[in-house]
């Protein structure tokens, strides 16, 4: 119901208030500095949530720009993402057992191996639920410093990407909008590639 809420505000937002994206800075603008706490605040709860996080980070770019946008979706991420993390860690430990299934065993193996890299790993390789992952590295032996920061540097990159798209989109043709497909397309190209070189270490998230 969150999420739909949410949802539904964000689109009252893009329709009703304003059409275009500077009409809609101009609108955060006038919110005054309670903007972009609120927007930390609401990307971290769905990250919880498991809601996309391209649509939130597009959505940060129309808001706030490229600049300020990845900087407030890249924390708000990474603040949801430590929060599933102790979620799981210290309050639902059994629900987040019963989320991972049959992938526990595969995941603590594969975090005993690698630790901060396995985390690295889940932000760039391609089709892993990484919002499941969130909640299911709590229940493994990696540190929250490690999580942390192995989660920051990974969620920069498309934080950027899908901002840089949301901040403008009213010229898809410009340059960030072409460096922030490039920079898509790379971390795509990047994962695969270590999907490959690890052959089916990489499956214990993403199967």
């Amino acid at each position: 119901m969150l999420v739909l809420a949410l949802t539904a505000v964000f689109a009252l937002v893009v329709l009703v208030v304003a059409r275009s994206p500077a009409a809609i800075r101009e609108t955060v603008d006038d919110a005054g500095g309670w903007a972009p706490v609120a927007y930390v605040l609401v990307v971290a709860l769905l990250t919880c949530a498991f809601f996309p996080f391209p649509v939130m980070a597009v959505a940060g770019g129309l808001l706030f720009g490229v600049a300020a946008g990845t900087a407030l979706s890249t924390a708000g991420e990474a603040i949801g993402a430590v929060t599933a993390f102790l979620i799981a860690r210290y309050v639902a430990r059994a629900g987040a057992e019963d989320l991972a299934g049959q992938r526990l065993g595969r995941l603590r193996t594969f975090v005993a191996r690698r630790g901060f890299v396995a985390v690295l790993y889940a932000r760039i390789i391609p089709g892993v639920p990484r919002h499941l992952a969130n909640y299911l590295f709590g229940i493994t032996r990696v540190t929250l410093a490690a999580y942390a920061l192995a989660t920051v540097i990974g969620v920069v990159p498309r934080a950027y990407a899908y901002t840089a798209l949301g901040g403008t989109l009213g010229d898809l043709t410009s340059p960030q909008s072409v460096i922030a497909v490039g920079v898509l397309v790379a971390m795509a190209l990047l994962g695969l590639f270590i999907l490959r070189r690890e052959g089916r270490s990489g499956a214990a998230l993403s199967g």
